[in-house]
C-alpha cells in the first residue's frame, strides 16, 4: 500500500472539496489553492477531527485511508505511526488472517477440523473436546470455560497454557454462545506451531510480514515456547493499516493474493454475539454499523482498533494507551470520531447490508 497519496487520486477529493468550498465562501479556486497549500489537506477533508481526536486523552494515533490513499496520519501522543506498539487483543484479528492462510494452503484441512486432530489432548480433558473445531476457536464458540476476565490470571500463571485451556469444563455447547476467551486463540497458535513445525512468529513473518512489507517482532511466549495466540503482538499503526487493506482488497496485496476471498467472507460472516457490545463476531472480526454503513473491526484492550468499511473503501487504525484500563465508553468515543468527523466527509447512500450473501448469515 502506498504511504503517500498519488496526485491523481488526491485530485478526486480535492476537486470535490474545492467545488464545495468555493461555492460556500465565494472565493476563486486560485485563492483557495493557495490557502490549501498552507493548510493540512486532512484538516480540510475532516474539519474538527484533529481537535476532537486530540481531546481523547488515551488516543495515541489515528490513521485513515480511503481507496488505498492515505488521507490522515497523526500521532497525538505516544509512539509515531511507524513504531510497533502492543496491540493487545487486536492480535486475534492478525492471527485469524494467519489461520486463514493455513486453511487456504491446506495446513489445516478446513475450519471444521477438530482441534483434537491437531493437538494432544490431556487425559483430564472432557471427551467433548473432540467436538471443538478450528472454526469454533476462531469465533470463540468453543464452549469451554473462559480464560479471559477473572480467569486470565490463573491461566497465564499455569505451567502449561495449552493443557489448561483444553481441560476447562464445558459451560456451553460448541458452536453456541460466544465466550470471549484468549485461550481459544492460543490453541490456534499451538496448532499452527505443531502443524507447520515452526514458531507462530516464523509463520507470521513468512506468510504475512514479508509479503506486506511489515515488521513483526517477537512477543510473549508460554512456558512451552509457543507464541501467545491472541494477545501482546507488537505492530505499528501503518502495519495494521496494510492488514486492513489486505481484507478490503479481497486478500490481494500489490497484485499478489495472500488470502482467499472466501476466507474474508467467512471472517466477516456473523456468528456469535458479544455480551459487552451486542456486536456480532466472525473469525477475529466484529461486525457493526457506523453511520449507516456496514463496518468490520478488530479491537484490543485499551482502545487498539482496526476498522474496515468496504462500501466507503475505508480503512482506519487507532492506537491508544492500554494502561490504566479504559472505560467501556472509550470505544464509543472512538466510533463517534468516525461517525461524526470522518464518514460524513464521504457522502454516500448508507449501505448497511454485508457485501455478500455469505456474510449475511
Amino acid at each position: 500500500m502506498r504511504t503517500e497519496p498519488c496526485i491523481e487520486k488526491k485530485g478526486k477529493y480535492l476537486s470535490r472539496l474545492l467545488r464545495d468550498l468555493t461555492a460556500a465562501v465565494l472565493i476563486t479556486p486560485l485563492v483557495l489553492f493557495a490557502t490549501l497549500a498552507r493548510a493540512d489537506v486532512s484538516d480540510a477533508l475532516f474539519p474538527g477531527l484533529v481537535e476532537q481526536a486530540s481531546g481523547l486523552e488515551r488516543l495515541h494515533s489515528l490513521v485513515i485511508a480511503v481507496d488505498g490513499e492515505l488521507l490522515f496520519s497523526k500521532a497525538f501522543r505516544g509512539p509515531g505511526t511507524e513504531v510497533p506498539v502492543n496491540i493487545k487483543s487486536l492480535s486475534k484479528t492478525v492471527l485469524s488472517a494467519i489461520v486463514g492462510i493455513a486453511v487456504d494452503r491446506g495446513v489445516f484441512t478446513s475450519v471444521d477440523q477438530p482441534i483434537a486432530d491437531l493437538l494432544d489432548v490431556p487425559a483430564n480433558a472432557s471427551h467433548r473436546v473432540s467436538d471443538v473445531t478450528v472454526g469454533h476457536l476462531l469465533s470463540m464458540q468453543a464452549g469451554l470455560q473462559r480464560t479471559s476476565g477473572r480467569y486470565y490470571g490463573e491461566w497465564v500463571n499455569s505451567d502449561n497454557w495449552v493443557n489448561y485451556v483444553l481441560s476447562r469444563p464445558f459451560v456451553a455447547e460448541p458452536g453456541a454462545d460466544m465466550l470471549y476467551s484468549t485461550g481459544s486463540y492460543h490453541l490456534l497458535s499451538a496448532a499452527l506451531t505443531e502443524s507447520t513445525g515452526r514458531s507462530t512468529l516464523a509463520t507470521a513473518r513468512d506468510w504475512l510480514g514479508e509479503p506486506l512489507g511489515i515488521k513483526i517482532r517477537p512477543w510473549l511466549k508460554d512456558p512451552q515456547g509457543i507464541y501467545f495466540g491472541g494477545n501482546n503482538m507488537h505492530l505499528s499503526p501503518m502495519a495494521l493499516l496494510k492488514i486492513g487493506e489486505l481484507y478490503r482488497n479481497d486478500g490481494v496485496h500489490a497484485g499478489k493474493r495472500l488470502l482467499s476471498p472466501e476466507w474474508i467472507d467467512q471472517s466477516w460472516t456473523e456468528r456469535g454475539t458479544s455480551r459487552y457490545t451486542d456486536d456480532r463476531y466472525g473469525y477475529g472480526w466484529f461486525v457493526t454499523d457506523l453511520g449507516g454503513h456496514r463496518a468490520y473491526y478488530g479491537r484490543g484492550y485499551g482502545g487498539q482498533m482496526l476498522y474496515v468499511v468496504p462500501d466507503l473503501e475505508m480503512t482506519v487504525v487507532m492506537t491508544s494507551d492500554p494502561e490504566p484500563p479504559a472505560s467501556p465508553s472509550f470505544m464509543q468515543k472512538q466510533n463517534a470520531l468516525l461517525e461524526d468527523f470522518v464518514i460524513p466527509a464521504f457522502p454516500l447512500a448508507p449501505a448497511s447490508s454485508p457485501r455478500s450473501s455469505q456474510a449475511q448469515r
